[in-house]
């Protein structure tokens, strides 16, 4: 595909995004010292992308633009371009999405910042069209304009960026010791309650996130009072999720998140944190509740990450796409001819009615905001209304509908599949540790704990370095990238879960020596707290 085509800087690098970039025109850099040099000595401003590989709009910009070789002679000669993947290094991405929300509002990804060869930005944005439109500066726009203030307007760009550092530098400085108590509890609990929506679940109008972690304190916040709202607020969340279109009934597990307020139409991209983090939500709620369904649920995401997302070696996958063939959501959607002649009369007509398809489709598609006749399969009612419907028991029911499923799962396995980033990073796997450890205890899966043993044993011998310092990213056989405080903390709560299910005290001696490192090389002596990056990274 790419036999005539030059590759860029970017093609010796091991992250899957920057290699789906080595190929562009665009004349990309990895972060480093060569840029900044180079920078400083062509006397040109930086470009700097900020993307991961299962990002659905970095794809969308890389075709528009970055592919194409008039955007590409444009950038070359006005800019020195860098490309970061956000996941291999969230230090970068963690203060430049700050600049972004800082200065327009909103964040997010593609993340497009331009800045002087000293890393001070003057410019922030996300995703920008090729050519101007519906309100959007396009980028070949954006370069002229640049470009020009760049030439002629070099004071006021250079104070700017000065400013702007400043500001950010000035967000890092000591606001003073803060305990936090019951009253900041109930501040917490009562913005949760004026945003709830009543009707769907979940917080806010759309897009909506899942979101577990507040769900999680909402759950402790409903044990520590009584308070049976907060417990309601969860409950109704995760059924809601579970019956959206946000997850994957077919093939189990949760897309990134819902465009619309009815957890209906996601983006499709399939996140590993957000698989480790709900299963935890699940597990937890139905220990607060002993509804059957939350379990169910924490099960399938686990079959899901079990069955599509874990190495031979026992490490955990980063995420997958959300397009397939060229398209967002193809691998997902049905039309119901397509499930007619699958399945047998009585099977489709029972699936159709089950997971509402309609002949022209039950969406509506973004960009043309018109039906296409595909369908996303959800539900709105419950499973025992739909027995009761049909005068059939629950179990006679739910046995016909994953009979169907299966059907439906080994078809659909045959279509062309969403890419998969197979990078395994520590902070993403110490999470899904900590949630397997917890779902073996809880919902008594021996599987769980096996699969979460062998993927902490392979980063304990894969990315950890000789001294017992973690590695941040595991890849083609290659241990790179200096680690966050996410890695040590998340694989040191995946450690301490592991344990408990265990009683391995190997496992409990490891968390202690890495809290150890982590003390010592994030902790900040002077102000307290621990920073993101290390001492010395």
């Amino acid at each position: 595909m790419n036999d005539n085509k030059k590759p860029n800087k970017l093609i010796n690098e091991k992250s899957p995004y920057l290699l789906q970039h080595a190929y562009n025109p665009v004349d990309w850099y990895p972060w480093g010292e060569e840029a900044f040099s180079k920078a400083l000595e062509e006397n040109k401003p930086i470009f700097l992308s900020i993307g991961y590989s299962t990002c659905h709009w970095c794809h969308v910009m890389e075709h528009e633009s970055f592919e194409d070789s008039t955007v590409a002679e444009l950038m070359n000669q006005t800019f020195i371009s860098i490309k970061v993947d956000r996941e291999e290094r969230p230090d970068i991405d963690n203060i430049y999405m700050t600049v972004c929300q800082m200065m327009t509002g909103h964040g997010g990804w593609p993340l497009t910042i331009i800045m002087t060869p000293e890393k001070k930005p003057f410019f922030a944005g996300t995703y920008f069209p090729k050519e101007t439109r519906f309100g959007r500066i396009g980028l070949i726009e954006l370069i002229g304009k640049v470009e020009d203030a760049w030439q002629n307007k070099r004071n006021e760009i250079e104070n700017s960026a000065e400013r702007i550092t400043q500001v950010i530098q000035s967000m890092d400085e000591e606001t003073g010791n803060v305990e936090i108590g019951n009253k900041e509890m109930e501040s917490a609990f009562n913005h949760f309650l004026e945003r709830f929506d009543n009707k769907h679940g979940g917080f806010g109008n759309s897009p909506k996130f899942p979101s577990p972690h507040n769900l999680s304190f909402l759950l402790r916040y409903w044990k520590r009072t009584g308070n049976e709202k907060a417990l309601f607020m969860v409950e109704k969340t995760l059924t809601e999720m579970r019956k959206g279109g946000v997850y994957d009934q077919i093939g189990f597990g949760f897309h990134r998140y819902s465009t619309d307020n009815e957890w209906l139409l996601p983006h499709f991209e399939k996140m590993m944190y957000d698989q480790a983090l709900l299963s935890i939500a699940y597990i937890e709620a139905y220990q607060a509740t002993h509804n059957n369904e939350f379990a169910k649920t924490a099960d399938q995401i686990f079959q899901y990450v079990l069955r599509d997302m874990t190495s031979p070696e026992g490490g955990f996958y980063s995420a997958e796409d959300a397009d397939s063939d060229g398209e967002e959501g193809k691998f997902y959607v049905w039309s119901t001819d397509e499930i007619k002649n699958i399945l047998d009369d009585e099977s489709a007509n029972l699936f159709i009615d089950t997971y509402n398809l309609e002949e022209s489709g039950n969406f509506i598609e973004e960009t043309t905001k018109s039906k296409t006749g595909n369908n996303i399969p959800h539900l709105r009612k419950s499973y025992k209304e739909f027995a009761s419907k049909y005068s059939i028991s629950e179990n006679e029911f739910e046995s016909k509908i994953e009979n169907i499923r299966i059907q439906l799962f080994d078809f659909r396995e045959k279509r062309i599949h969403p890419y998969k980033d197979d990078k395994i990073l520590t902070d993403w796997n110490g999470l899904m540790i900590a949630a397997l450890a917890r779902g073996a205890r809880v919902l008594q899966n021996e599987e769980y704990k096996d699969t979460a043993v062998k993927s902490a044993q392979f980063i304990l011998t894969k990315l950890r370095e000789s001294n017992g310092r973690l590695i941040h990213r595991y890849r083609d056989g290659e241990a790179a990238i200096t680690p966050s405080i996410d890695d040590y903390a998340f694989f040191i709560w995946g450690l301490l879960e592991l344990y408990e299910t265990t009683f391995e005290v190997t496992f409990l001696k490891d968390a202690i020596e890495l809290q150890n490192i982590q003390i010592e090389h994030f902790w900040d002596k002077e102000k307290s707290g621990f920073f993101f990056s290390p001492d010395d990274g």
